[in-house]
């Protein structure tokens, strides 16, 4: 007679790595990146901070797995919008939209990226900055092409205006509902670049 015994392969919840990121950026968006343990990321996620070490190998490399996925969704997005759409100003105004959807939708990421990037370690800094610098540069691109005449220089400058008009409301309550917020920022960040 043989004895079989069974072993169970233990393998990582993807939903609890998504409930470790969203718990992280939460608590590091009320408190400071410095003011969060991994324990108290563990309980705002409902599971031991030692568990977390499972997925993450220290707070930063949740930071860096939060600011990556953020990073890496919006270029994603804007890569889609310009495959779909042939007339340039609607993919800029898509662009718009992703970008204010962004700050709406996930404040709490939005907040902990601007806040705390300068957390990581250089080389991750680097490395996600230059993300954001291909992120920004389509919409230079764009604005230039639906905009004819303007300078690579001043492009850039209302480029950077108007996602800085879209995210300026991460950093005060703004207290109006969701739906009426999209529409004032869709408005604002359209008037920076001079969009009807």
């Amino acid at each position: 007679m043989t004895i079989q015994k069974e072993y169970s392969i233990r393998t990582r919840d993807p939903a609890r790595k998504e409930k470790i990121l969203e718990a992280a950026a939460e608590l590091v968006s009320r408190s400071g990146f410095h003011a969060v343990s991994m324990a108290d990321i563990g309980l705002e996620a409902g599971i031991t901070g030692s568990a977390i070490y499972r997925h993450f190998g220290s707070k930063s490399a949740i930071l860096v797995a939060l600011f990556d996925r953020v990073i890496d969704n919006l270029l994603q997005e804007e890569k889609r919008t310009l495959e779909e759409s042939s007339d340039l100003e609607v993919a800029l105004k898509s662009l718009i939209k992703g970008q204010v959807e962004f700050v709406v939708r996930d404040r709490a990421i939005a907040q902990v990226y601007h806040n705390e990037i300068r957390n990581l370690p250089d080389n991750d800094q680097v490395r996600l900055r230059r993300k954001q610098r291909l992120y920004v540069e389509e919409w230079v691109h764009l604005l230039r092409e639906v905009r004819n005449g303007l300078d690579d220089v001043t492009a850039r400058t209302l480029a950077h205006a108007a996602i800085g008009a879209i995210q300026s409301t991460l950093f005060h309550n703004v207290g109006l509902p969701e739906d009426r917020l999209r529409e004032i920022l869709t408005t604002a960040a359209s008037a920076v670049l001079d969009l009807s």
